[in-house]
């Protein structure tokens, strides 16, 4: 198979479930802060924290994708 078909592949899944789950991240963390708008800071920090990782994992992709292509 060609090799393009597997780097647009690695990007395609890559990058729409890291989003996904960012979505949801934001979703929850908006409905955490609308419940209990004292604790907006810290859900807030680990908000951005499990953000953090979840663009981790994106870049992972990308990487393995621009490994896919160049060798």
């Amino acid at each position: 198979m060609d090799k393009n078909l597997f780097v647009a592949l690695t990007i395609a899944i890559g990058s729409a479930m890291p989003a996904l789950a960012i979505g949801l991240l934001a979703s929850k963390a908006l409905e955490a802060m609308g419940r209990n708008p004292e604790a907006a800071g810290v859900i807030q920090t680990a908000m951005i924290l499990a953000i953090a990782f979840c663009e981790a994992i994106a870049i992972y992709a990308l990487v393995v994708a621009l490994i896919i292509k160049f060798v």
